[in-house]
């Protein structure tokens, strides 16, 4: 933070706990719980599983995530950027 200082470069805080809004993260975490059930044994089946979660993901679980944006942005918000629920 000091080199950011003697650089006059203004740095936002940004707390180590945030919470991530992204709603991609709600997919990856639903590959990092599919995809080790799966047991790939190599490199080349490790992707082929990620592949196959990904595709298995729909569009009806997207759209939730889209349609619970709003109400996960204004929990956070209410929340001061601390902890949700979501």
């Amino acid at each position: 933070m000091e080199w950011f200082k003697t650089k006059h470069i203004h740095v936002l805080e940004w707390p180590s706990q945030s919470p991530d809004l992204n709603p991609i993260e709600n997919l990856w975490q639903d590959l990092k719980t599919a995809v080790p059930k799966r047991c790939p044994s190599n490199l080349t089946e490790l992707e082929l599983f990620c592949k196959e979660e990904w595709a298995r993901i729909s569009v009806s679980r997207c759209a939730k995530l889209v349609e619970t944006y709003p109400k996960s942005l204004a929990a956070v918000i209410a929340a001061k950027g601390g902890s949700t629920k979501y």
